[in-house]
């Protein structure tokens, strides 16, 4: 789920970059989708499997 949503929302937001720079349309679209899945999907699970794992290297 992490290294999923990571590559989708990275993938959609250089998508976006490009089409921004070639003025093609649906570039906000894509922009905002992408930042979308970034900040609702891929930074909370991967700061939560991170915790998770130095919660779990602290107890050994």
């Amino acid at each position: 789920m992490v290294y999923i949503s990571g590559y989708i929302s990275t993938t959609l937001i250089s998508t976006a970059v490009l089409f921004k720079i070639m003025h093609w349309p649906m570039a906000g679209i894509l922009l905002t989708l992408g930042f979308v899945i970034l900040n609702l999907f891929f930074l909370p699970t991967f700061f939560y499997h991170r915790y998770k794992s130095s919660e779990k290297k602290l107890c050994e």
